[in-house]
Order: structure tokens, then C-alpha cells, then sequence
């Protein structure tokens, strides 16, 4: 099992003054105890079940390119974008970006989103909830034409509600074929059908739902012809290994039991991160003894 570091808060010690030594101190620790991945929410507000609207939140693109400099091996992503707060074709431009900045190691995440608040609060779109899976599945095969051929699929896309006359995309994207996809959210009757079609690696709710849910991702990836095998299993969590790894033990247990119903990789914010001596706490003890799950 791999292990993600999912940065969603950021009510640290110093203000806004300390937020950018603090990420990046954050990066390094995360980096050198072994994370595979670092994620950031990708909210303008924080969100109520973090603290409520009052509560600082950074621009998740700006930030993951802060993080790609001060990096080098882990992959970075964003958990997840709305796809109605981003033109599709700009979105595939920054992440190209920041996967060619990063030398490989950007993801797309996305999904349709579930803050209303903040898009009515600064005046971003936020349609109803069909529209913006239809968004969602034109947005993945805008992504997908641009990430296509040495510079991308230039034919005029024709969607009903995107219209692109060239998806040039140059420089094109280090990974290849493109940069992996992780779709989030685990709705069946259109999340985990996008997922079969679209995506590297869904996101997953680590409920008792879970071993159902990834039932009905196989049952659709059999009916597409996709191999179930090649899509990551990942869920969002929280790891809280105290200071010095006393509460070890106990998270392990629970990594034990997200292995044995089929995930592959959490991303979890690690509680008290910003003091770091948490972050490497996982690094001793619990990344080594989840890492043949």
C-alpha cells in the first residue's frame, strides 16, 4: 500500500507570514518519510466539515507548482477540481504545466464537485448535478485529445457544452500516454461508469460501502472490456500517528483493513502536520509497515 499526504488545512501557527516556509517544510518532511504522493484540496473556501468558511484556503494549482520546487520524487495532485470551476482546455494546459515543471509527476484529479457556497460566493459556475457529470465526461475527452500525439489531437471538438476549434497542447505532457487520472467520488450510476471508461485511479469513501462499491467498478469494467487491475484503488483518510508514533498501531490496523477490502493507496491529511515530527513519525513506523500490504 502507498501512502498520500493530503493537505486540506491550513489554520497554522504564524499566519499568512509562515504558510509558504510551513508547506514547504511540510514537502520535505513528506518526501523523506517516504510519501508517494502529496494532494491538496482543490477549494477556494475551506470547506464546513474543515473548520467552516472563515478558515484560510490556498489555490490549489499555485500551490502544487510551490510544491513541485520543492520536491523531487513525489507525484502531485489536486483532490479534487470541480470540473465546472475550470475551462477544460486551460485545465489541461496547466496540468500539463506542472507535469512538465515537475519533470512527470502531475495527476489530474477531478470531479463535479460538492460546494455550492463557495462557487455562489465568488461567482464561480456551479450548474445542476446532471449537468455537471456531462461536463465531466466532455472535459475528460477534451483532456485526452490534448494529452494525444506529440502535441495533442487538433480537430475541433463539438460538445454540447464545449467547443474547442484546436486542442493544441505544446509542450505536451512528460508522462505519457498523459498524465494518470483520478477521478473522485464513488456514485454508481455515473461516477464509477466514468471511471471504468476514463480513469487511472478512483477515489473512494472508506465506508463499510467500500468492498460493494468496487464491486460494481469491476462489473463495469467488464462490461467496457477495461482491466479492472490496471485502475488504483485510493481513499481519503486521516492518519494520526501522535508525536513520537504512539497511536501507530492503531492506524495500522486500519490501513490493514482498507488493504484487505482493495485499496491500493490513501490519501490522508496527517493531524498536526504543520509540526512536522507527526509527518515523520509515519515514516518510521507506519509507511514501512504498510508498504508490502
Amino acid at each position: 500500500m502507498k501512502l498520500g499526504l493530503h493537505i486540506n488545512r491550513f489554520r497554522w501557527d504564524g499566519g499568512p507570514e509562515r504558510l509558504g516556509p510551513t508547506l514547504a517544510a511540510m514537502a520535505h518532511a513528506a518526501e523523506a518519510a517516504g510519501f508517494d504522493t502529496i494532494a491538496v484540496a482543490d477549494h477556494v473556501w475551506q470547506h464546513p466539515i474543515l473548520g467552516g468558511t472563515e478558515g484560510p484556503s490556498l489555490e490549489s494549482y499555485s500551490t502544487l507548482a510551490f510544491l513541485a520546487a520543492h520536491t523531487q520524487r513525489v507525484n502531485l495532485v489536486a483532490l479534487a477540481t470541480p470540473v465546472s470551476y475550470r475551462y477544460p482546455g486551460m485545465l489541461a494546459k496547466t496540468v500539463t504545466t506542472l507535469d512538465v515543471l515537475s519533470e512527470g509527476r502531475a495527476w489530474l484529479g477531478i470531479g463535479t464537485g460538492d460546494y455550492e457556497e463557495e462557487a455562489r460566493g465568488l461567482g464561480l459556475p456551479f450548474p445542476p448535478q446532471r449537468q455537471r457529470y456531462d461536463m465531466l465526461e466532455e472535459t475528460l475527452q477534451i483532456c485526452l485529445r490534448m494529452w494525444s500525439g506529440e502535441s495533442g489531437d487538433q480537430q475541433p471538438y463539438q460538445g454540447e457544452h464545449y467547443q474547442l476549434a484546436r486542442p493544441l497542447n505544446l509542450p505536451q505532457s512528460l508522462s505519457r500516454p498523459h498524465p494518470p487520472i483520478l477521478i473522485a467520488g464513488d456514485g454508481e450510476r455515473r461516477t464509477l461508469p466514468l471511471v471504468a471508461r476514463y480513469a487511472d485511479a478512483c477515489s473512494l469513501r472508506p465506508t463499510p460501502e467500500l468492498l460493494r462499491k468496487l464491486d460494481v467498478l469491476r462489473s463495469y469494467c467488464e462490461a467496457t472490456g477495461r482491466d479492472y487491475d490496471a485502475i488504483e484503488k485510493t481513499s481519503v483518510f486521516l492518519f494520526d500517528p501522535g508525536e513520537d508514533g504512539a497511536k501507530s498501531d492503531e492506524l495500522i490496523e486500519r490501513l490493514r483493513w482498507l488493504a484487505g477490502m482493495g485499496i491500493t493507496k490513501v490519501l490522508a491529511w496527517v493531524e498536526g502536520a504543520d509540526r512536522i515530527s507527526p509527518i515523520e513519525a509515519m515514516g518510521r513506523t507506519v509507511i514501512p509497515a504498510v508498504a508490502d500490504l
